[in-house]
């Protein structure tokens, strides 16, 4: 497969089979629909996808034997017992296509390989005070090496690309994320892209990195099945993204960290704080740091936060605060039916998290809005990096291309 980007930012994709044949544009529009379709049901038969896509069972049998042909599907236990012919269900091969997702965050980078259907397979950690190119030249040097190490020989060809999860401007709010200003201000003229491809030989792709985290969620998660939901990711910074009939919105969409949200000055006076200097990890490793506490703890120890649970308690009253803000305002905007929260903290943080915002909501005045819920992201503190590994798949197999 030969992966081009038009002037529209959409992938086109030209295709050869094993056996050399070209397919025409509608042939690969229908493939992608096919594998979107049996990625979401999990396992389908072909009468089943003739059905959804309107494609004659002969159509649908021959792109169906051309992907298994292409290991890129498998067959299932047949299932017996109904009217009729014994239906053969089909699914994802999971070694059929692998990913590689690379996190750039404020405090970490992350390295991680997914299959076809999501697993992570590998996935490396660095922890810091703060990012420096050259140190995610020699983190990505290595890491490639280490995370496909396990990968069969054969499986070689089967790794479509790297996805690049990073920060917009991550060379901004300096201060507030402790570094010199300096050292990020190195990334502005770093070729990012082409830097990567260079020590992966490999596609790749850039998205925001909470952009990354709510598309994995959406691929692998989401198990209410909401069709319009706004995301939040809670890093070093917050930051989210905005789900809109079961599409992902690009761009600046979801830019969640920059809502400003009204604040009370001590003399009375009403302004505007954006919802960052709120709802964001810094704030609790400031927190911390005043009270005389090692901040940098909560980035490696998940019994660290049990010990200062008061300073926390307190830091999630005031995140869940600022989620409430931004779930009224997304019911308020386009009919949000929830708030899905994940971030880089232990379950029992995220649950807390969650049950706060669904009681500020549940007290608020919800008069003219829809129904609403605050609920639990499924991917965990990975979802940025699994989101990226997720972005050469996306390009190169199924229909969500606006990434």
């Amino acid at each position: 497969m030969k992966t081009e980007v038009n002037e529209n930012s959409h992938v086109s994709i030209n295709h050869q089979s094993k056996g050399g044949r070209s397919q025409s544009g509608l042939r690969i529009h229908n493939e992608r629909r096919i594998l979107s379709i049996i990625r979401k049901e999990g396992a389908i038969s072909k009468a089943k996808i003739s059905n959804q896509t309107g494609l004659s069972a002969q159509a649908v049998t021959v792109i169906i034997n051309g992907l298994e042909a292409d290991n890129l599907l498998v067959r299932k236990e047949i299932k017996k017992g109904s009217v009729g012919q014994p239906s053969v269900p089909f699914s994802l091969n999971p070694d059929g296509a692998f990913g590689i997702g690379l996190k750039i965050g404020r405090r970490n980078f992350d390295l991680t390989l997914i299959d076809f259907v999501g697993n992570v397979r590998a996935t490396l950690h660095q922890v810091f005070d703060y990012p420096t190119v050259q140190g995610l030249l020699s983190f990505l040097e290595d890491g490639i090496k280490q995370i496909t190490l396990n990968l069969p020989s054969e499986f070689a060809s089967r790794v479509k690309g790297i996805g690049i999860a990073t920060p917009y401007e991550i060379w901004g709010w300096a201060e507030e994320a402790g570094a010199p200003t300096e050292a990020l201000n190195e990334w502005k003229e770093f070729d990012l892209a082409n830097g990567v491809s260079k020590i992966s030989y490999l596609p790749s792709y850039i998205c925001n990195d909470d952009t990354a985290a709510c598309s994995a969620e959406l691929s692998f998660g989401n198990p209410h099945g909401f069709t319009h939901f706004t995301y939040a990711f809670i890093g070093t910074f917050i930051g989210g993204g905005v789900v809109i009939n079961n599409s992902l919105l690009t761009g600046n969409a979801g830019a969640i960290g920059s809502l400003p949200v009204p604040v009370i000055k001590p003399n009375g006076e009403l302004a505007t704080q954006q919802l960052i200097m709120k709802s964001s990890l810094f704030v609790l490793e400031n927190m911390l740091n005043d009270a005389g506490y090692d901040s940098h703890q909560i980035h490696s120890s998940d019994s660290y936060w049990q010990e200062y649970v008061d300073i926390v308690d307190d830091w999630i009253e005031q995140v869940a605060e600022g989620l409430t803000y931004v779930a009224l305002n997304s019911a308020a905007v386009f009919e949000a039916q929830a708030i899905v929260i994940d971030g880089i903290f232990p379950e029992d943080v995220r649950d807390k998290i969650v049950e706060r915002t669904n009681n500020k909501i549940e007290a608020s005045d919800l008069r003219g809005l829809s129904s609403l819920m605050c609920v639990n992201g499924v991917i965990g503190s990975k979802a940025q990096s699994v989101g990226s590994a997720n972005l050469p798949l996306l390009a190169t197999y199924f229909q969500e291309l606006d990434l």
